[in-house]
């Protein structure tokens, strides 16, 4: 089984956690936190800040890591490496998701995750 290493970001802003809605694949219409793989010479704060910037047109600070998740797909195994991480400048403009939403931890169950992304989510609740 082939293994994927991405890197998320969790944006927070007020309290709030910046989530979005896959807008392409065979995952679309599922909520992740933004990001993207690594690539060969990449760390992951690295890829972070590239991926943010392609997808998001925004550029971010990287802090704290918060989590590495594990998951096995049917297809692959997946490591995420998911940062605290701030907007430096940009306006989080959606240029390849079809959705987003700021969500209060509260509000974290009200989007269907992918599968990946709901231990971690649990954290953040409890956290």
């Amino acid at each position: 089984m082939k293994t994927i290493q991405v890197a998320a970001a969790v944006i927070q802003k007020e309290g709030r956690i910046f989530a979005t809605q896959r807008g392409y694949g065979k995952w679309k219409g599922w909520w992740e936190f933004p990001g993207g793989k690594i690539e060969p010479g990449e760390t992951p704060e690295q890829a972070l800040k590239r991926e943010i910037k392609e997808e998001l047109n925004t550029v971010i600070q990287v802090g704290e890591l918060a989590d590495v998740i594990e998951y096995d797909y049917p297809d692959c195994h997946l490591t995420m490496y998911c940062y605290f991480c701030q907007v430096v400048s940009g306006n989080l403009e959606l240029l390849e998701h079809e959705s987003a939403r700021w969500l209060a931890k509260g509000e974290l169950d009200t989007v269907n995750w992918l599968p990946a992304d709901v231990d971690f989510i649990q954290k953040l609740k409890n956290g």
